[in-house]
């Protein structure tokens, strides 16, 4: 490899940024390809799907063979409320590889006995979620119910330009916390990012489902490319 590409490989890695090496086969000639470059490369469509599978491979185009390296940084979930469903969560999130913290200021909720394998801090939102440097591998679920806690929370993610952003609560709830969202200077665009009511249409009820259909929101959101239907809604 090019020392240029792997020291820029390095950075990626060390600035939680996606890349892919791309080596054509025969030959060997190589470049690095990033999600700022990735709509102006000929394999973008294989690029992409690289990128959200997560896996390295072989692809073939117009006769040339070529090898994806793919680099992407570990997915990490943030819960904010140290609840039942955030009990139910974390088990789930670890089976499923994702690295997860929980979030809540409430000390009677946020120990380490009622989570013992999750970090858990017992912190405001606005005050943990900077120096942890959240983006766009970070998913930010909101279960607090709380405007002082949920709230700057959802700010913090919308402005890091998390895959995925959810918060529990009903329609109306909703619609109040976008009116407060809005008093703060966000847009419909932002609004438009953030799952509410939070999980997948599954029915679901108890704690315990409530976080699968959660963690199947979460992975829909990063493995699966938008259909048109759904980015023309």
């Amino acid at each position: 490899m090019r020392p240029d590409l792997l020291s820029a490989l390095n950075v990626a890695r060390r600035d939680r940024r996606a890349a892919v090496l791309v080596t054509e086969i025969p030959g060997g000639a190589q470049r690095l390809v990033t999600p700022d470059t990735l709509a102006a490369d000929p394999l973008h469509e294989a690029i992409d799907a690289a990128l959200r599978s997560g896996k390295s491979g072989l692809v073939v185009q117009d006769g040339v063979s070529s090898f994806l390296t793919v680099q992407v940084p570990p997915v990490r979930i943030v819960v904010i409320g140290a609840v039942h469903i955030s009990q139910a969560l974390a088990p789930m999130a670890r089976l499923a590889g994702f690295d997860m913290t929980i979030i809540d200021p409430r000390t009677a909720f946020a120990t380490p006995e009622r989570f013992p394998d999750v970090p858990v801090v017992a912190e405001w939102p606005e005050t943990v979620l900077p120096p942890m440097k959240i983006d766009r591998y970070t998913a930010i679920a909101c279960f607090t119910h709380d405007p002082k806690i949920d709230d700057p929370a959802l700010e913090e993610a919308l402005r890091a330009e998390c895959f995925y952003v959810g918060a529990l609560g009903s329609r109306k709830t909703h619609a109040k916390r976008l009116e407060r969202l809005a008093a703060k200077g966000f847009t419909a665009a932002d609004f438009s990012r953030i799952r509410a009511p939070i999980g997948l249409d599954i029915g679901a009820v108890t704690p315990s489902e409530i976080a699968v259909s959660v963690l199947g929101e979460i992975i829909l959101a990063l493995r699966k490319k938008a259909l048109r239907v759904e980015t023309a809604a």
